[in-house]
Order: structure tokens, then C-alpha cells, then sequence
């Protein structure tokens, strides 16, 4: 039989068929390979006896994360906080490279609006003009969420983005029967307190899927090359061919079309400092192994 990943708990995993969720176990020879299941998996298994399956196969994914181990996502859902907690956006922007180096489209999903002004919501859309769509949005009210579903409808989507920031909440209103357990933001440190414990993926209603994860750790970009950084930059990117050089890097040559968008005011700034630290911290680090 072949089904769908859909929830991994203790070292089960159930798996979505056309007739209902199947309780399995990986077969030992996927052990025995180092193979790891993961959610989002496409699968082949067999029925037992007594009603559970062991999976004999994974079949070859689109893409695949370690941490949480989930893969086949076509959409990024970069989720964070208009306000309370305040946005760090080197966390964000992290998030969007590793999506690019991974070829997976990304939205931005700015939740609690309902707690920012419109200046401060101005400013934040702005900083992505031109590369990302920002979806205002808040999981207290339901304003924008129904363009954030039609964003995502057909998809299987991924929610990415730091604690406290609403995931579970968005999660809950576009599907009441997740029941995520929705934490609060500490009051100290007005940092967000982890709450989904697993990984589990929940059919939309007008098609797709959507994943709810724990901690998305994994926007580690150590990975990717320094002088190919641009690249995960699309309103970079869109500039390169107007550089002197090939292989600029858009930091101090001479006719960088890069710095001359900053420069007028047609590139944002905090984008292309964003750029510049990341592309110091990729070039240091490989400079350390």
C-alpha cells in the first residue's frame, strides 16, 4: 500500500491512505540504512495482522529538513510578529535564503497585526517590497487569513518562524481540529514559548496541506557559498546584470548596480545590510575550518 506521512510520534508514524490513517513502524532495513522517516514522506508499506503497517520504502523527495525532519514542502510560511515579540528580521531573512537554496517559494506572514500601527506595518512590507509577498495578518481577529489560504491553496506548505510568533494560532483558526496548544509570550524576555511538540500535517479545506512544526531550527545557512549569496537575495539578484564585473559581490566595486540601487533609494537598505552580514559571516566562517 502507499500513503502519506502525516504524523511521527515515539517512533510511530501515521500514514494517510485513500481509506484513513494507518498506525506503521520504518521496517528495520530503513534503520539498518541510516534511512530516517519523516513527515511529508511519500511511502510504500504493509499491512500487518493486527491493523498497523511497517514502511518497506520511501520514495525520492523533493526536498528534505533534518531539523524538524519533514520533506516535499512546495511553500514556505515565514511567520513572525508585527510586534510582541519584535520582529528580528536576521532570523527572517535566514529563513528566506535557506528557502531559496532549497528552490522552495516563500511567503511572509506578518501575524498580530491587530497590535501594530499602520506605520509600523508600512515599514516592514517596504523592507520586502519587490522580493516577497507579506501577508498582514492577525490569529486573534481572522484579518487576512483568508488571503493567506488562497496564497497557499493547492500547496503543501510549511509554518516556519521563531516562538511566540502565532504559528499555532494561525494553525488553529485555518484549522479548527488541529487544537494546537497556543502559548503565551514571556512577559521577562518577550520571547515566545515553544508549543507544538511534534510535527503533523492537516488537510486544507480548499486543498493542500498545511505543516505545523516545532522550533524550525533549521535555517542554518552554513551551507551555502558566500560568493553565491546574491543569488538567495531575488531583488539582488535582479541587479547582478547591471554590475562592471561578473563576479561582483557588491560591497566596494567600482559600478556595482547593487549599491547604486541603495544609493537612490531603490534597493532597501536594511535588505542590503542584511546581505553584507551574512555574506561576512558565510566568508568568516569558511575562513575559520
Amino acid at each position: 500500500m502507499k500513503g502519506l506521512i502525516v504524523k511521527g510520534i515515539g517512533g510511530f508514524y501515521y500514514v494517510k491512505t485513500d481509506s484513513g490513517i494507518v498506525q506503521t513502524r520504518g521496517r528495520g532495513v530503513l534503520k539498518k540504512n541510516n534511512a530516517t522517516l519523516m513527515v511529508g514522506d511519500n511511502v510504500e508499506f504493509e499491512m500487518l495482522d493486527d491493523g498497523d503497517g511497517v514502511i518497506d520504502r520511501v520514495e525520492k523527495r523533493k526536498n528534505a529538513f533534518d531539523r524538524p525532519p519533514i520533506a516535499n514542502i512546495d511553500t514556505f510560511v515565514i511567520v513572525f510578529a508585527a510586534t510582541k515579540p519584535k520582529p528580528n528580521f536576521d532570523v527572517v531573512d535566514k529563513f528566506l535564503i535557506m528557502a531559496e537554496s532549497q528552490d522552495l517559494e516563500a511567503i511572509l506572514c506578518m501575524n498580530k497585526c491587530d497590535l501594530a500601527d499602520e506605520k509600523t506595518q508600512r515599514e516592514i512590507i517596504s523592507r520586502y517590497s519587490g522580493a516577497y509577498r507579506v501577508f498582514a495578518v492577525s490569529g486573534k481577529t481572522g484579518k487576512g487569513i483568508d488571503s493567506l489560504l488562497r496564497a497557499i491553496e493547492g500547496k503543501r506548505a510549511a509554518l516556519a518562524g521563531p516562538s511566540g510568533v502565532g504559528k499555532s494560532t494561525i494553525t488553529n483558526m485555518i484549522i479548527p481540529e488541529a487544537a494546537m496548544e497556543i502559548g503565551s509570550v514571556s512577559q521577562k524576555t518577550s520571547r515566545g514559548k515553544h508549543t507544538t511538540r511534534h510535527v503533523e500535517i492537516f488537510q486544507l479545506p480548499m486543498g493542500g496541506m498545511i505543516y505545523d512544526t516545532p522550533g524550525f531550527t533549521s535555517f542554518d545557512i552554513s551551507g551555502v557559498e558566500a560568493d553565491e549569496l546574491d543569488m538567495y537575495y531575488p531583488e539582488i539578484e535582479a541587479l547582478r546584470d547591471g554590475c562592471r564585473f561578473d563576479d561582483c559581490r557588491h560591497m566596494k566595486e567600482p559600478d556595482c548596480a547593487v549599491i547604486k540601487a541603495v544609493a537612490d533609494g531603490t534597493l532597501n537598505r536594511d535588505r542590503y545590510q542584511s546581505y553584507v552580514n551574512n555574506y561576512e559571516e558565510l566568508r568568516n566562517g569558511r575562513r575559520r575550518k
